[in-house]
């Protein structure tokens, strides 16, 4: 009887081990299959929300280019944006690349031997990390891309071109509705990552889409309640050393972006670090939570012709409100100086005592002039030494007076004078929505300096400079004849401002002369017509779109070419001293559509192209080009950038290159879209020089859509290298 309970215990245990190891065979997961994808490959043509993906060995290069700095502007090349952040190296590897919310704002940097641009905004963001599956999230073993490019695993059949292709951009008069439906069915799908708010759990709803322009917005936050506590120093004072070496100036910056998205904790945090000093996400150590919470799934589609919506369309605000407690005085300001102005106050030791409040009375002086109000100029003081440090933000103080105040409280730091670092810390962390930033007013630095820096400053310069703020310098004596030797860039000044004309620099002989420059140096920071680094690619530009109306385009196809003008014109700040579009179509003869001067909003702009009548006639396309030299060009303003974008269809029954040569000479930036039978000789010498990146060819006018990210990120990259000085 023992020996039978035994065995029937041992069958029994054979059976539930047997059984056992065969459910964890059925349970075991598949292996992940990772696709593979190219170097030039863009994070915006992929549609996947979330995926991961292998880069080939070789990415790095310029190329390839990346636009931002731990989170990046969706044109992007995805392996190179990954290179850059560190995640894998030049030998490839796997990546974890999540979409997330357009940002206004990406700055460009230096990082693992590669060069990312700065751009002003772009309507989609992707994160990188390592190429890792999160827990519970499954990834696609076939990528679908927004244009023909096939994908497919090796087992599976290919897609065909038209099953890749989605939704084009068609007759505008037969398929408005029906691509207005699948873009907002698109938006639906893709806008269910809320943003939380402090004190509340997450929604579940979907974020209603509203329509968001480029127009920047002009609230003004509300200041608080009272000016922050002065920060003692008890530093004991030293002398200024013979030999000041440069510090690195980027070991501690933040990113804004993530500030942005995330205003509610970026606030706590800040309130938590105390005396009003910004505080975000640290760069590459952002948490799998904090990315979480930026997570903005967003699908890249065709747009119709709803004018209100853009490419840069994202579901969300561009601004985070902003609920400060308001000041018992609130002024208006002087509404004739529309600024938002950040001081670098020199605290460097060898400033001394005396000369320190000196300039702690200058700028209250300072303060006093501009007349501080919510309608009109407002002011923060950053501090600089060994380190910078905010002392009040923007939406501190909201008049003279108490602005004033602050400034007389404010307690000498000490350290050396790296003038450089405190520039890249105003470009990462001052300007940001949540510090009071209005995004509608000019950004303005003013950097007081004692005789030289101590480091350099054209690299946090250039880089201040793209992202749109004016840098003004104010320096007060010179060099000892001793320190002469020592010193780091002789000409600094030169190398940091916008434009070397003597306009963004001010010398004073000595700190008790001081005073006699606050009203120059007022006048000037108001003067917003020559604040020439408040230009961006977007805001800076006559642009002037020479459509080819002849018989061979055809009506249905002349309607699709008016839709791409739309796509492409909508991306631009559109207004009498912004951007201007004009328009000119043309067969053997041309007709002026409408000047630059005829519209001045971006809603007039779209409906003037949406009435355009098709033409048909013959081809003359370099009369054309002279048509629109004269009657588009020849009335461009001085200080905008003059940019011809030039389609057509067919080979020209003129000379095009005499015309074109000439129109270069004055200053014209010319791209050339050849569709079906153009001929790519013409379009080269139509094309101003690099040719390949100013030219570009289709086969069919459905396929035309694919190039505004194109032209636009070409644009944008062209006016970024351009030089300031």
């Amino acid at each position: 009887m023992r020996a039978t309970v035994i065995a029937t215990f041992f069958g029994v245990f054979l059976t539930c081990t047997y059984t056992a190891k065969e459910a964890t065979k059925k349970t075991k997961k598949a292996k992940l299959y990772v696709p593979q994808i190219d170097c030039d490959v863009k994070a915006g043509k992929i549609i996947n929300p979330e995926f991961i993906a292998k880069c080939p060995p070789g990415c790095q290069d310029v190329k390839h280019r990346v636009y931002g700095t731990d989170i990046y502007a969706s044109f992007s090349s995805v392996c190179n944006a990954a290179i850059h952040s560190g995640i894998i190296d030049n030998t490839g590897g796997k990546v974890l690349v999540q979409k997330v919310a357009g940002h206004s704002g990406y700055r460009g940097s230096f990082s693992n031997g590669v060069r990312s641009l700065s751009l002003p905004r772009w309507r989609e963001s992707f994160l990188v990390s390592e190429g890792k599956p999160r827990k519970g999230v499954s990834y696609p073993s076939t990528l679908e891309y927004s244009s023909s490019k096939s994908t497919a695993v090796k087992s599976e059949p290919k897609k065909t071109e038209q099953d890749l292709k989605g939704t084009k951009s068609a007759d505008i008069s037969n398929t408005s509705e029906k691509a207005s439906d699948q873009g907002d069915t698109a938006r639906k799908e893709h806008q269910t990552t809320p943003v939380p708010t402090p004190g509340t759990e997450m929604a579940t709803t979907t974020p209603t889409a509203t329509t968001m322009t480029t127009e920047p917005s002009t609230t003004v936050p509300q200041p608080t309640t009272a000016p922050a506590a002065p920060r003692t120093t008890a530093a004991p004072a030293k002398a200024r050393p013979g030999l000041h070496r440069g510090r690195d100036m980027g070991s501690s910056s933040v990113h804004p972006a993530y500030a942005s998205v995330v205003a509610a904790a970026a606030r706590q945090v800040q309130a938590a670090q105390g005396r009003g000093q910004n505080t975000a996400f640290r760069g590459t150590s952002t948490s799998a939570s904090n990315r979480n919470i930026l997570l903005h799934n967003t699908a890249m589609e065709i747009d119709s012709w709803k004018p209100g919506l853009s490419l840069f369309d994202t579901g969300f605000s561009s601004k985070e409100e902003l609920n400060p407690k308001p000041l018992e005085s609130i002024s208006q300001g002087n509404q004739n100086c529309k600024v938002d102005l950040s001081f670098l106050m020199d605290g460097s030791w060898s400033i001394g005592k005396r000369r320190f409040q000196l300039q702690k009375r200058f700028l209250g002086n300072v303060a006093q002039a501009l007349g501080i109000g919510s309608a009109g100029p407002l002011m923060g003081i950053v501090q600089y030494g060994d380190d910078p440090s905010t002392e009040f933000n923007l939406k501190t103080y909201a008049n003279s007076k108490d602005l004033r105040n602050a400034i007389e409280k404010i307690q000498q730091k000490g350290g050396l004078s790296n003038v450089g670092k405190a520039l890249s810390f105003v470009n990462k962390n001052f300007f940001l929505d949540a510090n009071g930033n209005r995004g509608g007013a000019p950004n303005v630095v003013v950097v007081m300096v004692d005789g030289w820096p101590t480091d350099r400053v054209e690299e946090a310069s250039r880089l201040a400079r793209e992202s749109g703020i004016n840098i003004f310098f104010v320096t007060v004596e010179a060099a000892a004849q001793s320190e002469k030797q020592n010193v780091v860039e002789p000409n600094f000044v030169d190398k940091a401002v916008c434009r070397t004309s003597g306009f963004y620099s001010i010398n004073v002989p000595s700190w008790f002369s001081l005073h006699k420059v606050v009203q120059p140096l007022v006048k000037r920071v108001c003067d917003t017509e020559r604040l020439a680094c408040s230009k961006t690619c977007l805001n800076a530009a006559d642009i002037g779109f020479v459509i080819d109306g002849s018989s061979s385009v055809g009506t249905g196809n002349f309607r699709t070419v008016l839709q791409f003008v739309a796509n492409i014109s909508k991306e631009f700040e559109i207004s009498d001293t912004d951007t201007r579009i004009g328009a000119v179509q043309y067969t053997y003869e041309q007709r002026l559509e409408f000047s630059f001067d005829k519209y001045s909003t971006k809603q007039d702009v779209l409906n003037a192209i949406k009435r355009i009548s098709y033409w048909s006639g013959g081809t003359s396309t370099g009369a054309a080009i002279s048509y629109a030299s004269e009657q588009l060009f020849s009335k461009s303003k001085p200080n905008k950038r003059k940019i011809m974008i030039l389609i057509t269809d067919g080979r020209s029954y003129d000379d095009v290159s005499v015309p074109a040569m000439a129109a270069h000479q004055n200053g014209v930036i010319a791209y050339s879209i050849g569709v079906a039978w153009a001929a790519p000789d013409e379009l080269e010498a139509i094309a101003s020089d690099p040719a390949k990146e100013h030219s570009f060819f289709v086969d069919d006018f459905d396929n035309l859509y694919r190039y505004v990210n194109q032209l636009i990120q070409n644009i944008c990259t062209e006016f970024n290298s351009q030089p300031r000085n």
